[in-house]
């Protein structure tokens, strides 16, 4: 299993545009339904700052054969005041999450 963090901070002006991507992502991973991931993206107060985690127990990432996912990766560091950031998670201890 793999535990995956990114953090990011989004321009102002491209944040609507970046909302927009993301939900398309959700929806293609809700058509497709692709076993071995449970993903989620969150917002932070300020409104700017993003925290997506990835819980992966697939070989590979079932995200690279997502359309959306591409296209939502594509332009991320042209859309972020601050560039995503990924950091790979050891579990010390977890409930309900795989």
């Amino acid at each position: 299993m793999r535990n995956v963090m990114v953090r990011y901070k989004v321009k102002r002006d491209r944040l609507e545009e970046h909302e927009a991507l993301i939900r398309t992502v959700f929806q293609s991973l809700k058509e497709a339904a692709p076993p071995g991931i449970r993903y989620g993206a969150f917002k932070q107060p300020d409104g700017l700052s993003f925290v997506h985690l990835a819980f992966i127990t697939a070989e590979g990432n079932p995200l690279d054969a997502i359309a959306a996912f591409k296209a939502f990766t594509a332009g991320i560091r042209e859309r972020c005041e601050t560039p995503p950031e990924t950091v790979v998670l050891t579990e010390v201890g977890a409930y309900g999450l795989g």
